[in-house]
């Protein structure tokens, strides 16, 4: 599964759960516009895999912004980002 989606109080959650690639990219983009049309949310919360996503993932990005933009619909983006390493340096 390239990507997930929930829609909870007028928001639709789209995540992407790996970075896409040319071959991929398209197929993610129109289901990502499908569920925009079928369910006309007032905010759309998109999630990117990465906090350095690849060109794919960043054209499928700037194409669904396009869209929710022509539809009058916010869009916030954000990026999942690796957990703090637990091996610092010791204290001198």
């Amino acid at each position: 599964m390239l990507f997930s989606h929930e829609y909870e109080d007028g928001v639709l959650h789209l995540s992407l759960h790996r970075d896409l690639d040319v071959t991929s990219r398209a197929a993610v983009a129109m289901h990502a516009e499908m569920l925009l049309h079928a369910h006309r949310p007032r905010l759309v919360r998109f999630q990117l895999p990465t906090a350095e996503p690849s060109p794919a993932s960043l054209s499928v990005l700037a194409r669904f912004r396009r869209l929710c933009e022509a539809l009058g619909t916010p869009m916030a983006v954000c990026a999942r980002t690796a957990p703090p390493s637990s091996s610092r340096p010791a204290a001198a």
